[in-house]
């Protein structure tokens, strides 16, 4: 790669070492974008609802409560290790330190692969129940994939505005959502079923039962999104304080919000009628049961809101997504245009409209192929997502302690190693469940082809991908030197004033 410097000119900054816009997000904007892909009212109509009807287990609330608890040991080490590494993308950058560049090459793209699966997976589900209430209340029909278009329209145009834009469009929508859940949740307690208030699904005997194993897997789809704290650490507002309080406050609201409400949807119509109204109902669960004690316009405002939360969704995923392939373009691991940032508002401008053609590629596909959008795009897609963001998150558990194991770092023994490890420990035993009960996440039989297709796939893609990394060592050293390194992949100038007769720097030591 030739040398950012030329003879007798005023020092410039190559576009790898591009960064996005700094100091623009606090610690509020950075959990609105974490929470907004975590899609909370998603979770609680759609994934919880999901879990009683095809396990018939009980353990649900307490299952997010041990699914939060070991996310926030997880987060223990990945919050520690992004004080030290701040790159916008944050799994490829921190396995690259810590495993090695040709392992972080191949978590890039398994990771850009997940996302696009849960960003794109979501116009399926909004064009569909759009699509059925617009039946309802207005006695039209619109194809699902024209309600898909329109979000698709209003997601592109907010990718490539100002990050702070998108926190404060993902701050009403999200505030809006977290009330609904309190408020049915509230509800639900109040008017139990046989009127009494049951705790049978918070014994902690259920946790062992038959079915833990799925429950896990569902649980941890529910909090999908809770890592991308260290994706924003460039634009964060001193991110050292930023990513980590934005990280548990995320992991400890979702947690909250989960068990509570899964405790009490259960309360509402009996612990042992759950699983069969689940099935019976699916989404619509939730907005039934205020429907009955609140009335008709409010289940629907519900309904509204749930279609905000899949639009909140939408734009935290784009964000997190053209982010990745910002930093990969930033670093030539993929073409150096995606590494570019929009002059006006600092955003990855490039990479987003990329990750928007992808969308509507994908819409389009789908229409004419006649796809059902619910269950071959947002459920199928959804599932594979969280399963390749699973592995992704308990490879960089391991690549936390191997990074901190090279390095002088300052901090504990506890976040270097004590809570990485145990971290680890506990997302592999996680990852063996989800890979042994994963046509239960699906929904399908053991025989079926996405049952072992989906982490085959991810194991090509992450073989790809670390083939690719070894082809840059061979044949690109300077790039491959500059792999997980974000906007210190070359160096900057330190003044602008730096002129050509001033010695060029050496080149950075090449890995042996």
């Amino acid at each position: 790669m030739p040398h950012p410097r030329t003879a007798g000119s005023v020092v410039k900054a190559s576009a790898v070492s591009e960064a996005l816009a700094a100091d623009r997000l606090g610690v509020p904007a950075v959990v609105f974008f974490v929470m907004s892909a975590a899609t909370p009212l998603t979770v609680v109509a759609g994934v919880i609802t999901l879990a009683y009807a095809i396990t018939g287990s009980l353990s649900l609330p307490l299952a997010f409560v041990l699914v939060g608890a070991v996310l926030a040991v997880f987060a223990v080490g990945y919050v520690a290790m992004s004080r030290h590494v701040a790159n916008a993308g944050a799994f490829y950058a921190y396995i690259s330190q810590g495993l090695g560049r040709p392992a972080g090459v191949g978590a890039a793209w398994v990771a850009l692969t997940a996302y696009n699966l849960l960003q794109v997976g979501l116009y399926g589900v909004i064009g569909f129940v759009a699509n059925e209430l617009i039946a309802i209340w207005f006695a039209v029909s619109v194809p699902w994939w024209v309600v898909a278009f329109v979000a698709w329209a209003i997601v592109a145009g907010l990718g490539v505005q100002q990050v702070d834009v998108n926190g404060r469009v993902l701050a009403v929508l999200l505030c809006a959502e977290v009330a609904v859940i309190a408020v049915f949740s509230a509800v639900s307690v109040a008017n139990p079923d046989g009127d009494s208030v049951s705790f049978t699904t918070l014994a902690p005997g259920n946790i062992v039962a038959e079915g833990v194993g799925a429950i896990l897997v569902l649980g941890v789809l529910g909090f999908v999104g809770f890592e991308a704290a260290t994706v924003f650490s460039e634009e964060a507002k001193n991110p050292r304080r930023t990513v980590p309080a934005a990280m548990y406050v995320a992991v400890g609201l979702l947690a909250t919000l989960y068990a509570t409400a899964a405790w009490a949807m259960s309360v509402a119509v009996g612990p042992e009628n759950i699983a069969a109204m689940a099935r019976e109902m699916e989404v619509a669960l939730i907005f039934v049961l205020a429907e009955q004690h609140l009335g008709a316009a409010v289940a629907n405002i519900g309904w509204v809101l749930f279609l905000t939360s899949l639009l909140a969704a939408m734009i935290a995923f784009h964000n997190i997504t053209a982010r990745y392939m910002f930093s990969l373009g930033r670093e030539r691991v993929l073409p150096a245009a995606l590494g570019r940032t929009s002059v006006r508002t600092g955003a990855p401008k490039i990479a987003s409209l990329v990750q928007t053609v992808i969308g509507a590629l994908v819409i389009t596909g789908y229409a004419v192929g006649g796809f059902d959008p619910l269950v071959q795009l947002f459920f199928w897609g959804g599932a594979a997502g969280g399963l390749g963001v699973l592995l992704l998150i308990t490879a960089t558990s391991a690549a936390v302690l191997g990074y901190f194991a090279r390095r002088p770092s300052g901090e504990t023994l506890w976040r270097r190693a004590v809570a990485p490890s145990a971290a680890t420990v506990a997302l592999v035993a996680v990852a063996y469940l989800a890979l042994l009960h994963f046509a239960a996440v699906l929904g399908v039989g053991s025989g079926h082809p996405l049952r072992w297709g989906v982490p085959a796939a991810y194991l090509l893609i992450a073989v790809a991908g670390v083939g690719w990394g070894l082809v840059l060592r061979r044949s690109e050293p300077g790039v491959y030197a500059s792999i997980g390194r974000g906007a210190k992949s070359v160096t900057r100038p330190p003044a602008a004033e730096q002129v050509a007769n001033r010695p060029a720097p050496s080149a950075p030591e090449l890995p042996r």
